[in-house]
């Protein structure tokens, strides 16, 4: 047992990106970007791979089958504090950690993941982000922090995070759905466990492109020119 987990993000329609495939399963060199997110995080030997599912769930699982994957649906889009508790069936007596990923970034390496998880038991934390320094934030969510550095909450989105799994799931039964849209979001339970007392760590990913979420086609190009540039085949 390696005791740690992960939970992939993939039950959201991606409307942004203007398409009648879901956001997932558009391809980079021939590959579903959920496909490239399973291919890192099976380079960690996690105890299990859980991938959320929602809107296109046959087809995200129909792409997915050899992965070694369980599926757990999301019946209503509810957000993304939501869809993680949909896991807690197969979770809620797991002991490890639980690493959280959204399937709609294919960039993430595997030596940051790798990095991220250490950082995490060195520090003890009950959860640890997944941050980056970029040029233009537009469109990311940002990391709220105190005077002396630590951290306090996230303001909107989070890309990857590590939570030990009883605190999480204990932190999720709080999420009230106080935004706009009226959805649960994963990124409230970091200001819940901070308001607990846990402490929160914060892991800067190598390049800063790992944490781009693909969300529009414009966003896909610039994927694969990434890739193309680190060596990648073309589709």
């Amino acid at each position: 047992m390696n005791n740690f987990s992960v939970v992939i993000l993939a039950a959201g329609k991606g409307t942004r990106m203007k398409s009648s495939v879901q956001k997932v399963l558009h391809t980079i060199f021939g590959k579903s970007m959920i496909s490239h997110i399973v291919e890192v995080v099976q380079g960690l030997s996690p105890d299990k791979i859980l991938v959320v599912v929602g809107h296109q769930k046959e087809a995200v699982k129909k792409n997915l089958t050899g992965n070694n994957v369980e599926f757990v649906e999301q019946l209503k889009p509810l957000g993304t504090g939501d869809a993680v508790k949909q896991t807690k069936k197969i979770l809620k007596d797991y002991p490890g950690n639980v690493l959280i990923l959204c399937g709609d970034t294919p960039l993430l390496q595997v030596k940051t993941l790798k990095s991220l998880l250490k950082l995490h038991r060195q520090k003890q934390a009950a959860a640890t982000i997944l941050t980056a320094l970029l040029k233009n934030p537009f469109g990311y969510g940002r990391i709220k922090r105190n005077g002396t550095g630590t951290v306090e909450a996230i303001v909107e989105e989070a890309d990857a995070r590590t939570d030990s799994a009883p605190k999480l799931f204990r932190s999720l039964s709080l999420v009230k759905p106080n935004n706009v849209k009226g959805e649960y979001y994963l990124t409230d339970a970091i200001r819940i466990l901070r308001d607990d007392g846990e402490r929160i760590a914060a892991c800067l990913a190598r390049e800063p492109e790992e944490v781009m979420g693909v969300n529009t086609p414009a966003d896909l190009k610039i994927a694969r020119q990434i890739l193309t540039a680190k060596g990648e085949k073309n589709e």
